[in-house]
């Protein structure tokens, strides 16, 4: 895909942003007929937070467009942007993409003078496990994502990598609303955790001396998504995420100003366009 009317921060903030809410773009789990694809445009406002031990969070409005395609390989839906390798009536193995928008570094306290935190975009396999449903028409669902991390402001630098496994319970109430919870852990490499909490000895200053970060254990995380069609066209979704550093691996860094972060949202999405054609699953 081409984005000739975008510069190259653009770009970035689009892939990420992209990335980082596709799952709530797109339909909670459901045995309705949905169709093959659709176009059309989100508008978010997210308060995320800098990073798991950050004491500040990053504000960011945005409005973009998005795409969707429910093909039996090709998929770009719910989290999955490639391929779908495998699939049974329990189990399947697709290709997932996630983001996190990056912060300038003089805007957050405990980094001031370090090199900013870049957009990251996660890219690798994953593993879906449907462990069935609940009489209250709930789904189960265990996730295990293993995740290369890039960094797209500075030309898809390699980060590391990270390991996500996660619990998800999704819900179709009676209202019209869909909700969806999870809960899961992130473990990275070396590289990763120093991205995160590494201090240089060039970037040490009173109140932060140098850091190594050890691999491990990076945050635990709570989340939950709730969203409500308003028309055929028109849905409605907002985001909430507690992010927590106890038990980590770099507890002791001192870019670690508090153990417990929040990320919030909310949007809109409207489909501009979309086929006759459903989707075969």
């Amino acid at each position: 895909m081409h984005h000739l009317f975008l510069n190259p921060r653009a770009r970035t903030v689009l892939v990420a942003s992209i990335a980082s809410v596709m799952p709530v773009l797109t339909h909670a789990q459901t045995t309705e007929a949905l169709p093959l694809w659709e176009v059309g445009a989100f508008a978010t406002g997210v308060s995320q937070q800098a990073y798991p031990g950050a004491s500040q969070n990053v504000d960011r409005a945005l409005a973009l467009p998005f795409f969707v395609y429910r093909g039996k390989f090709l998929r770009a839906d719910e989290g999955t942007v490639g391929l779908r390798a495998f699939k049974t009536d329990t189990l399947e193995v697709d290709v997932g993409l996630g983001g996190a928008l990056g912060s300038n570094s003089n805007a957050i306290e405990a980094r001031r003078g370090m090199p900013n935190l870049g957009t990251l975009v996660e890219f690798g396999p994953r593993i879906k496990w449907k462990l069935g449903g609940t009489p209250s028409s709930g789904r189960w669902r265990a996730d295990v994502a293993l995740r290369g991390v890039f960094d797209l402001s500075d030309g898809l630098k390699d980060r590391g990598v990270a390991l996500e496994p996660e619990l998800i319970y999704d819900y179709a109430a009676s209202s019209g609303w869909r909700y969806s919870t999870a809960a899961g852990v992130v473990f990275g490499d070396e590289r990763l955790a120093e991205t995160f909490y590494g201090v240089a000895p060039v970037d040490v200053r009173p109140g932060r001396p140098a850091y190594t970060a050890s691999a491990g254990l990076i945050a635990s995380r709570v989340s939950v998504t709730l969203t409500r069609a308003l028309s055929s066209n028109f849905r409605i979704f907002g985001f909430g995420r507690i992010t927590s550093v106890e038990g980590a691996a770099n507890l002791a860094s001192p870019l670690v100003r508090q153990n417990t972060g929040s990320t919030v949202g909310i949007g809109l999405t409207y489909v501009l366009a979309k086929s006759a054609k459903t989707s075969a699953d």
